[in-house]
């Protein structure tokens, strides 16, 4: 239950970074220049919003994400054993 919660926090967190990142990109448009648009992203809460999300997200995927790899590792040594 941690684990979706921490999940479902992660996806939040990060649709909100991303969101806010997409409309911040109106600043390029009014005259800041790309490293002024990464300097004003990296120092505001958008970009740690988005940073922590995706943490949380790859946190609450660990263990799925490692068996999945240990399955696909072992049904490929079965195959090449049966051939």
């Amino acid at each position: 239950m941690f684990k979706l919660g921490l999940y479902i926090l992660g996806v939040w967190l990060t649709s909100l970074g991303l969101f806010f990142t997409i409309i911040y990109l109106n600043l390029l448009g009014v005259g800041y220049t790309i490293l002024d648009f990464g300097e004003f992203i990296i120092k505001g809460p958008v970009f740690w919003c988005l940073f922590l999300g995706l943490l949380f997200i790859g946190i609450s995927l660990e263990r799925w994400l490692k068996n999945e790899l240990l399955l696909r590792h072992s049904f490929k040594l079965e195959r090449k054993r049966h051939l």
